[in-house]
């Protein structure tokens, strides 16, 4: 297939220049032989019609006196043309009365005029010929026609030599086209071409150190290959910055990796040393005032007893501090193992572990159907465990306590899961320090705790891609929120049935009383 797109542009250059002089050749010449062939026609009518006349002119005396040899006469002087092939004079009737032929025959020409009498000159063309009929008058009337038959070889000729020519021009004018197509490659094409070639090979090799050799040419093609060239040279200082930026980049980043290990080295150390150097005394002294109040208990006075039950407390109280901290420092440290996880079974674990501390009370359990996601499932656990022990600790001084964990659709599409109680709640202008390490918004008499579960729960958000924040209201619950980067599964077909795991546990009222039976079970 011809395709011209796909051709170098050397080729369409030459091919260019060969069409565009063909397109011209072509027309004039067309117009030219077309002018000549009517022009030619006109004239041998114009001239047939002339002797068509001078003969009518010669036969009025033989029409009048019958004189057929006379006319016959008249007729042959015609015989000087060579292009003529038949002629005749026809009666007003349409009878032949006098005929010529070139070829010597007599007789009735083989064409004959359309229709007599002729009162005016007319001209046809049929079969490669020329045919004219001219009246004879005589005093205003029609005496006779007079049909001469004339050859077109001399046109057919005349164009024959017109093509040879047209021919003989059109190969002078491929030649020339040729020719001027070299001349144009060399100060057009092959600079194109070393531009496409330079550019692909800095595309392929990303060597921007080359450079397209300039022209001395002063045309636009010149100013492309130099406007071309100062772009490769604003590369190539780029690139080089670039690569000293790189190699920069990574030096520091291998400083700031080792200065992080150093970091985790002593990270490592410090949670080695409270993990063992500060448990054994605090251990020691849980112990020892265990031990005084055991065997010296009846001897001391009350205040003595509690100010040792205060140790005690306090013991106890940092020990689950130290094991906070130690949890969070862990989550930093621990890689994600993530997974596709059912969080309504997650959800199943954490009611289940928290029974013991539900009893003697009344509970009402509003969980919904919650989505698949990856994640780490035992972090994810911890997470719901966090929330949802606060949401049972914040809510124990209602008769009933209304607990709810759903799903819901923000504006923007994005998918969020709420933890939500009818609890202590808490003053919304203080909402920034809930996830503060050691951040506390209620009193440790009223509600124990050491104020790093927030925190620990918001470090595994963020390290799952998410983020948490809650709203609250002082003695009217609150509400946690938080995101996830994957959520999978599709959550339009999360429908009010649940999964297996949900339906063991929602709209259920869980009362002290059977979490007990249960237990004893």
């Amino acid at each position: 297939m011809f395709r011209v797109r796909n051709y170098s542009i050397s080729k369409k250059l030459t091919w260019m220049n060969i069409l565009a002089s063909s397109m011209a050749l072509g027309v004039a010449c067309t117009a030219f032989i077309a002018y000549d062939v009517f022009s030619f026609r006109a004239t041998m009518a114009r001239n047939l019609t002339i002797q068509a006349k001078i003969v009518g002119a010669n036969s009025v005396s033989a029409l009048l006196f019958n004189d057929t040899h006379s006319a016959e006469q008249t007729l042959s002087a015609l015989h000087s043309a060579q292009n003529i092939l038949q002629a005749a004079i026809y009666t007003p009737d349409g009878r032949v009365f006098a005929a010529y032929s070139q070829s010597g025959a007599h007789g009735k020409p083989s064409a004959v005029p359309p229709k007599f009498p002729v009162e005016k000159h007319a001209e046809w063309l049929r079969s490669g010929s020329i045919e004219v009929v001219s009246p004879i008058l005589f005093e205003g009337k029609v005496q006779g026609t007079v049909y001469i038959q004339s050859s077109l070889q001399q046109l057919i000729e005349r164009l024959k030599r017109y093509v040879s020519i047209v021919g003989a021009v059109f190969l002078g004018s491929l030649i020339t086209a040729i020719l001027m197509s070299v001349r144009i490659r060399r100060s057009v094409a092959e600079p194109i071409v070393r531009l496409a070639e330079t550019a692909q090979t800095v595309s392929r090799q990303k060597n921007y150190s080359l450079r397209v050799p300039e022209t001395s040419n002063r045309d636009e093609l010149s100013s492309l290959i130099s406007t071309f060239n100062d772009m490769l040279e604003q590369i190539e200082a780029r690139d080089g910055a670039l690569q000293q930026a790189h190699n920069n980049l990574e030096r520091r980043v291998q400083e700031r990796t080792a200065q992080l290990n150093a970091a985790n080295e002593e990270l490592e150390a410090f949670s080695y040393s409270v993990s063992h150097d500060l448990r054994a005394p605090l251990r020691h002294m849980s112990a020892f005032s265990q031990l005084l109040t055991e065997e010296y208990g009846a001897e001391l006075q009350p205040d003595a007893r509690h100010y040792l039950d205060r140790i005690q407390e306090s013991a106890k109280r940092m020990g689950l501090l130290v094991d906070d901290l130690l949890k969070m420092a862990q989550i930093s440290r621990r890689a994600l193992s993530s997974a596709k996880t059912d969080l309504n079974a997650l959800m199943n674990d954490v009611v289940k572990e928290l029974q013991p501390e539900c009893a003697e009370r009344d509970i009402r359990w509003q969980i919904a159907e919650l989505p698949s996601v990856e994640c780490d499932a035992g972090l994810m656990k911890q997470v719901f465990m966090n929330l949802v022990s606060n949401a049972v600790k914040y809510s124990r001084r209602r008769e009933t306590a209304v607990i709810e964990v759903g799903l819901t659709i923000e504006q923007d599409g994005t998918p969020v899961i709420f933890v939500r109680d009818n609890g202590a709640g808490f003053d919304q202008r203080y909402a920034d320090k809930l996830f503060g390490v050691f951040q506390r918004l209620h009193r440790a008499d009223e509600f124990e705790g050491t104020g790093v579960g927030l925190a620990t729960v918001q470090r595994i958000i963020k390290r799952h891609g998410g983020k948490i924040w809650a709203l609250g209201e002082l003695d009217k619950g609150s509400t946690f929120f938080f995101t996830l980067a994957a959520i999978s599964g599709n959550l339009n077909s999360i429908a009010g049935e649940g999964s297996a795991a949900a339906r063991d546990i929602s709209e259920q009222s869980i009362t002290g009383q059977a979490m007990a039976a249960s237990a004893d079970a």
